[in-house]
């Protein structure tokens, strides 16, 4: 170990540790918003960093086929719920959000099957693609279940990984995949060369971190979000729509998720069950952080990222392992500070 390894050592660990903390708040806001501990946020890393590369290698993804299916189940709930009073509008919105978006999505992944989609392009369709996902998750899982226990949320969450996880193994195959760099640029600093990737990780952590300050604190689905988040009860009793709470927060989460896919996926080689410890360790970071604070966890998720850094360093066996025991003293030290409350109910 010298000043130059610990100098590399810190700067992966920094990288890293960028899109931990992009995973971990978004694994805070879902969880402060709907309760629900969102296990799949490593489904969406992975949908959208292999959605990105199989649109890049001129692939078609199953994901836009899947989006276009849970629009369709989705559209038909809407029609459920409402039977009673259904209106032409509500119908027509909920057809053209539901049904007439996916497929349009899918024209256009059909358009680009067979060659070699632009990098914008390809970024752009995986973004949308993995959205539509995470909006129509909610709707068909987790919005029928929002009066339940965090127990039944956090069941359900596991069975909903589980699904993702083996319909990755149906789209993409056992095979890892990369995708190309976003940025193909590079520059030197001392001893540190910082590749286009690694700035365009750096870049896109701090305009969503800023992004999601601005919009929490200035805009009003950001404060009827807070407000759901601090009191649900008290949000519908304000006129506060708290089903759109939660599908606003399953958006911006799927989209933070196929973000950080994309992100990594030219850095390193990615399988259908890769997002799953990536989003453990952001997790970590979240639970750091008391899955209340934001800055917290972003602070968090750079530590974990630094720490991971160096253990693969000293302890490559054993750098997971590490990592995760850092939630043993901070659970312990947050179990003998807080006192024991009844959960909220509805």
């Amino acid at each position: 170990m010298n000043t130059t390894i610990m100098l590399f050592l810190v700067q992966d660990g920094i990288t890293n540790g960028a899109i931990y903390a992009l995973l971990g708040l978004a694994l805070v806001l879902v969880f402060a918003v709907t309760r629900v501990i969102l296990i799949p946020q490593g489904e969406f890393v992975t949908y959208g960093a292999l959605t990105y590369a199989s649109l890049a290698s001129g692939q078609m993804p199953g994901t836009a086929k899947l989006a276009l299916a849970m629009g369709i189940v989705a559209f038909a709930l809407d029609l459920f719920a409402a039977r009673k009073a259904l209106h032409g509008r509500l119908v027509a919105r909920s057809l053209a959000a539901n049904v007439v978006l996916p497929a349009i999505v899918l024209a256009l992944t059909l358009s680009y099957a067979g060659q070699k989609a632009p990098v914008a392009v390809s970024m752009a369709l995986s973004l949308v693609i993995v959205a539509m996902i995470g909006v129509y998750l909610y709707r068909i899982v987790f919005q029928p279940l929002a009066h339940t226990s965090v127990l039944v949320l956090l069941i359900a969450s596991v069975g909903v990984h589980l699904a993702l996880q083996g319909l990755g193994l149906l789209f993409f195959g056992a095979e890892g995949q990369r995708g190309p760099a976003v940025l193909s640029t590079a520059f030197t600093a001392g001893s540190l060369r910082f590749t286009g990737q690694s700035i365009t990780v750096y870049g896109i952590t701090i305009a969503f971190i800023v992004g999601l300050w601005l919009f929490f604190g200035w805009t009003r689905y950001g404060k009827a979000l807070r407000a759901t988040a601090v009191n649900r009860l008290g949000a519908r009793l304000a006129g506060i729509r708290t089903s759109l709470s939660g599908q606003i927060a399953f958006l911006l989460a799927s989209v933070i998720g196929a973000l950080s896919g994309i992100l990594i996926v030219p850095i390193t080689t990615l399988y259908y069950d890769s997002g799953f410890l990536i989003g453990l360790k952001g997790f970590v970071a979240a639970i750091i952080g008391g899955l209340v604070s934001y800055p917290l966890t972003a602070v968090a998720a750079l530590f974990v990222g630094i720490v991971e850094a160096f253990s693969s360093f000293y302890a490559s066996n054993y750098k997971e392992v590490i990592v995760f025991m850092l939630l043993i003293p901070v659970l312990l030290l947050r179990s003998l500070a807080a006192p024991a409350v009844e959960e909220e109910k509805d």
